[in-house]
């Protein structure tokens, strides 16, 4: 099974596309942090986030997305501009016909490190515990991205489709 994560951001994007196997470990595919320019307007970053998933989804095809959740944000705007990513994401996978799967942050940190509360520290540390990464400097959206991945991965075990 092919899991696509996602880290949803219009300034930057973590993605991660993971296979999970019959091995203890899944298995890292491609990962990234896809940035927009601040230098661009809404819409044309928007769009740009589109192609870039409509890109990794007839690259890599997933069989199932998992996504983070927007969570309550102090800046009304920011929250609205990652709703609107958020968006363009989940169409683009349904229009695929890929099951979507949510998680909230604390879903995340407790399926990966088995606390809600963990701080950016130990999800980096637990998934780089929990998948072989490539030898590149990650940027933390994409370890929120694999972090979502596995996240969908361990549910996918626990209540296979």
């Amino acid at each position: 099974m092919t899991i696509l994560g996602i880290d949803p951001g219009y300034d930057r994007l973590g993605i991660a596309v993971i296979e999970k196997t019959a091995a203890p470990k899944e298995r890292l595919i491609y990962s990234a942090c896809f940035q927009t320019s601040p230098k661009d307007d809404i819409y044309e970053r928007l769009m740009r986030i589109g192609a870039e998933i409509v890109r990794v989804c007839e690259k890599y095809r997933p069989d199932v997305l998992g996504i983070e959740n927007l969570f309550l944000a102090k800046n009304q705007k920011t929250a609205m501009r990652v709703s609107e990513t958020r968006g363009i994401i989940i169409y683009e996978a349904a229009r695929r016909h890929i099951p979507i799967y949510e998680y909230s942050p604390m879903e995340i940190k407790m399926s990966v490190t088995g606390d809600g509360t963990s701080d950016k520290s130990r999800i980096i540390k637990m998934v780089s515990l929990l998948i072989e990464l490539p030898k590149k400097k990650i940027i933390d959206d994409e370890y929120d991205a694999l972090a979502v991945a596995l996240t969908c991965s361990a549910r996918q075990k626990s209540n296979p489709q």
